[in-house]
């Protein structure tokens, strides 16, 4: 039996208010989504098989753009009234504040927004539409508006990678709690956009290792950038960037945490990786989570090349979807990356503290609270800290030292001060 899914991204549609030139689903400008998208009720379907295999997962609604499908509200309320966490991944063009307290309603708990540059000329053609960036700005004013929980997600590129500082200062100030700092792989569309060279890569990884150190903030995350676990501990050796720190730390969970579900309903290991683990139209989720073997291969790698004889094969393992998409093997090297193995000993991770850990009844009233969008990383982290001290019971105590710790006695940014407002009992 498989690991639960910590994440599952499903990509609603194929159409798109934009034609981007990296677009890994290859989106289009269509008044209808294709003539096999999953309709309303199989989506739903898939949904309660989701929660029923990952109980806590978070469910990713994006497309295409997914506000684009008139039923985005009604999925986003089945899937909170089940339980899992809801959050929407967009361009921010169509959000305006009544859409996005509409979503709040629905249950979403947060809204992932894409800035590619913070030069409006080149987000505009990175995005292939001019003004696409003014209507991104107002879509972020419209989550802060209404108090909605929000992310920037930036690609970076061979073009775009020198703005990692501004747009960490940008994601900072204008009150985002997180920053994820994508890297593409070249499929859908983006097969044919060269992306970012490794020295480039290597460069922005080492910056956003340094910004994740020092932002108490603001969660700064490396994505589809496995490396970053490698050049953190480079920089750091004692900072514990260990499998228990999992996706927050930038590892890849393709498979053994993380899944995709396409418009027509194949389920793919992560957005990057065409190779389908079976249909939800033909198989329940569940089932093919559990049982495809394409996704029990990435659950046991048998890597190659320079991957297959390096120390971090485990705590990073590389990218398996750019091998796949240069040369149709999963399991081999990543181009990408520009070191060179030395021949030691494999680095083992350490693995997540388990046992059952008791939460007082102040902890658990002050942890609801929280904004959903980052509710599990915290109760994570308190228990961690505890465990850590010998103890097995979470206190409001020490949620609360764990928040100075992050923040500073000033405690959480205003924005967060706001939104657990929002979620007083």
């Amino acid at each position: 039996m498989a690991d639960a899914p910590y994440l599952v991204a499903l990509n609603l549609t194929e159409r798109c208010n934009l034609a981007c030139d990296h677009c890994y689903l290859d989106a289009r400008h269509l008044s209808e989504g294709g003539a096999d998208e999953l309709s309303t009720e199989e989506i739903c379907r898939v949904l309660s098989e989701i929660a029923e295999v990952g109980p806590e997962a978070m469910v990713v609604l994006t497309g295409g753009e997914p506000t684009l499908r008139p039923d985005l509200p009604e999925l986003a309320a089945h899937a909170s009234a089940l339980g899992l966490m809801v959050v929407v991944g967009t361009n921010g063009m169509s959000l305006t504040p009544a859409r996005v307290e509409k979503l709040q309603a629905s249950g979403v708990a947060g809204i992932g927004i894409s800035v590619d540059s913070l030069n409006p000329e080149t987000h505009d053609k990175f995005r292939g539409l001019q003004g696409a960036w003014a209507r991104t700005m107002a879509g972020i004013d419209a989550c802060k508006d209404v108090g909605m929980p929000f992310q920037i997600h930036f690609s970076a590129t061979e073009n775009t990678g020198d703005e990692i500082d501004d747009m960490v200062d940008f994601a900072r100030d204008a009150g985002a709690m997180v920053l994820n700092v994508f890297f593409m792989v070249c499929t859908g569309r983006g097969e044919k956009y060269s992306g970012i060279s490794a020295a480039k890569y290597d460069h922005v990884l080492r910056r956003v290792a340094t910004a994740a150190k020092r932002e108490t903030r603001l969660m700064v995350r490396a994505k589809c950038a496995p490396h970053f676990k490698r050049i953190a501990i480079e920089m750091d050796p004692e900072w514990p960037i260990t499998a228990a720190h999992g996706y927050d730390a930038g590892g890849c969970i393709a498979a053994t945490r993380y899944a995709r579900v396409t418009p027509n309903g194949d389920v793919t290991p992560c957005p990057y990786m065409e190779n389908s683990a079976g249909s939800v139209k033909e198989k329940s989720f569940k089932e093919i989570w559990n049982d495809a073997p394409v996704l029990n291969a990435l659950r046991a790698p048998k890597l190659e090349g320079r991957c297959g004889v390096c120390e971090f094969q485990i705590l990073c393992g590389g990218c398996r979807a750019r091998p796949l998409a240069s040369s149709n093997n999963m399991m081999g090297e990543d181009d990408l990356c520009t070191y060179q193995p030395q021949g030691g000993a494999i680095i083992t991770p350490m693995i997540p503290a388990g046992g059952a850990m008791k939460w007082a009844d102040d902890a658990e009233t002050h942890i609801a609270r929280v904004p959903g969008f980052v509710r599990r990383m915290v109760r994570r982290r308190a228990e961690d800290h505890v465990r850590n001290e010998g103890r097995d019971e979470v206190t409001k105590a020490d949620l609360t030292y764990l928040a100075k710790k992050r923040f500073g006695e000033n405690g959480p940014p205003e924005f967060i001060k706001k939104m657990r407002g929002r979620n007083e009992p």
